[in-house]
Order: C-alpha cells, then sequence, then structure tokens
C-alpha cells in the first residue's frame, strides 16, 4: 500500500499517457477503414508523393 502511494502521480501520468496512445492508434484505424490516409494528405509537400500514393511500381517487370 505503501508503494501504491508513493507512486500514485507515476502511475495516473502512464495511464493517461497509455489512454492517449490507444486514442491515436484507434483514430488511425478508423480513418484507415475511410480510406484516409494517415500522413494527413497533403502529398505537394512530402519528398516521398510520388512512391506513396501513385502507381505501384513492379521492378521485376522493368529490368
Amino acid at each position: 500500500m505503501l508503494w501504491l502511494t508513493e507512486n500514485l502521480s507515476t502511475i495516473t501520468i502512464c495511464l493517461i499517457l497509455t489512454a492517449i496512445v490507444v486514442f491515436i492508434i484507434l483514430s488511425m484505424i478508423k480513418n484507415k477503414k475511410k480510406g484516409k490516409c494517415s500522413c494527413g494528405n497533403n502529398c505537394g509537400c512530402c519528398p516521398m508523393s510520388g512512391s506513396c500514393h501513385g502507381d505501384k511500381i513492379d521492378f521485376k517487370k522493368k529490368y
């Protein structure tokens, strides 16, 4: 019981952070099911814009 009272603030912070992470993961899953992109759909400033949402390139056929 003494350990619990001494570490109550740490336990509370860990529970809050865990809840935030679970909320973020559930939100990402929900967006994925809706067909939304997790990167924010702003491909204009993304260095990987050509490979992320573009046509799939089959390197075996190309070479």
